[in-house]
């Protein structure tokens, strides 16, 4: 199995689109998790039958939440998705949850490419009003017969909101990699070398062609 830290990157969240491993299938009561030591996914425990995933529940590689674990994902698709697969995803919106405490925030996504539905669900208000009740319900009280009242849905918020938590769980993978860190600071000093000369070549050929006319 490929370790899915070191092959994928998180994606091209700024254009919306993320990459998303998927842990939990829509409808398991298995707490599937990505072991990060060993590179492979445990099962961590069996939940009530009760509280079976609303949706399917994964991770964006390369992040890490306020919590230290992966910045999770809720994926909405019309049938479940296997443990182990990952795919590209476009981003609907975050839901804004604390776990014991500690932040523990939710990307709510759907596949980039949906042909079944037509890429229907472009924002949440897309999605239905109902799954969003279920979502909310479920991570309200998944946690009730063990820890009562230890988890709490604070809201769903956009786009640009999701966007954010992203970027900041990627701030913080990349400073726990100073490897990474490094290349990202190599690519930007040649990005801005490139357009240094770009915008030195077209003064250039403007120089010449004013030279021309005289």
């Amino acid at each position: 199995m490929a370790d899915f830290i070191k092959v994928l990157t998180p994606g091209d969240y700024k254009k919306g689109e993320i990459n998303v491993v998927v842990e939990i299938p829509t409808g398991s009561n298995h707490k599937i998790e990505w072991d990060r030591e060993h590179a492979c996914f445990m099962l961590d425990r069996v939940e009530p039958m009760a509280f079976a995933k609303p949706c399917n529940y994964g991770f964006i590689p390369q992040t890490i939440d306020e919590d230290g674990d992966e910045l999770d994902v809720l994926l909405i698709t019309d049938q479940p998705l296997t443990t182990g697969i990952w795919t590209k995803a476009r981003i609907l919106g975050v839901m804004k949850f604390v776990d014991g405490g500690e932040v523990d925030d939710k990307i709510i996504a759907v596949p980039a490419d949906d042909r079944n539905n037509g890429d229907a669900y472009q924002t949440l208000e897309d999605l239905p009003k109902q799954l969003i009740k279920q979502i909310e319900f479920h991570f309200n009280h998944y946690k009730d017969l063990k820890k009562p009242g230890t988890t709490e849905v604070k809201e769903f918020a956009d786009v640009k909101t999701a966007k954010k938590v992203i970027e900041e769980s990627i701030e913080r993978y990349i400073e726990e990699h100073p490897e990474l860190k490094a290349k990202r600071d190599i690519e930007a000093g040649v990005d801005t070398a490139k357009k240094a000369v770009k915008a030195g070549v077209k003064k250039l050929k403007k120089a010449i062609e004013e030279a021309a006319e005289e």
